[in-house]
């Protein structure tokens, strides 16, 4: 089996996605067992500045500097599990050390194998109004919906206020639900949660719409990868290649 790393960004979303990657092997591979992992965390804090500038490139520098450490620690490829990390790791570049699979892409092909044709996105501020998303669902056929402005700015809100520092409140469980209701009012038929810890808040029973878990896609993904039940990644960073989704392709 391979060995996964996973380059944490945030450290709610991070924990959870080494949970459900855990958790995969408990139910395939038997009680306590599952493939080798290693995460790596520089704090966040560390990143914000260069966010709030958009300067892409400093962040590109810190997460290779996280792939070396994994790659040193002996993994064999990474998973990033924070959707807005990859508008840094998508910057030209470096090949980083250690090749890894692409949040949104392993997103958009599960809602291209549920048949989905018109996907909500929620997420950070960064994530909702970038290109990353719209591109990897027009790739395959299907259109991508944002929450209005006032609403992507609530939504951005929580996060950053709330969900990271591990705050989950009724009140603001609501209002994603409110936002979801919208966007099902304008025709989606799923909605991406495509900020890794906004499904620590909004769990499919409070959903009008179907959910795409990308925190769990991304570990169920991994395990695949780890266990030989999906190709091996070949994306080292920088522009990613729209064609090479990973479900055409599996065993």
């Amino acid at each position: 089996m391979k060995h996964l790393g996973i380059l944490a960004h945030s450290m709610e979303g991070a924990a959870l996605c080494l949970r459900a990657f855990c958790q995969e092997g408990f139910r395939e591979l038997g009680p306590d067992d599952h493939p080798d992992v290693t995460l790596d965390l520089i704090a966040m804090a560390r990143s914000m500045p260069a966010w709030d500038a958009g300067d892409h490139d400093s962040i590109r520098l810190t997460f290779a500097e996280n792939v070396r450490r994994l790659a040193g620690a002996g993994a064999d490829f990474f998973v990033c599990p924070d959707n807005t990390a990859h508008l840094a790791l998508e910057r030209p570049g470096d090949d980083l050390a250690l090749p890894g699979l692409h949040i949104a892409q392993v997103v958009a092909d599960r809602a291209a194998r549920d048949g989905r044709t018109r996907v909500g996105v929620l997420g950070t501020s960064y994530t909702m109004d970038g290109p990353v998303y719209p591109r990897e669902l027009a790739a395959r056929g299907i259109a991508a919906e944002v929450p209005d402005e006032d609403d992507r700015a609530i939504v951005h809100r929580i996060i950053f206020d709330e969900l990271v520092n591990g705050v989950f409140t009724d009140d603001s469980r609501r209002e994603y639900a409110r936002v979801i209701d919208r966007l099902a009012d304008r025709g989606c038929d799923a909605v991406a949660l495509v900020c890794t810890e906004i499904p620590l808040l909004v769990t499919p029973d409070v959903s009008a719409l179907p959910t795409l878990d990308s925190t769990r896609l991304l570990a169920r993904a991994a395990f695949e990868v780890c266990t030989g039940q999906r190709p091996f990644p070949t994306w080292r960073g920088g522009p990613a290649d729209v064609s090479s989704g990973d479900e055409a392709n599996r065993p």
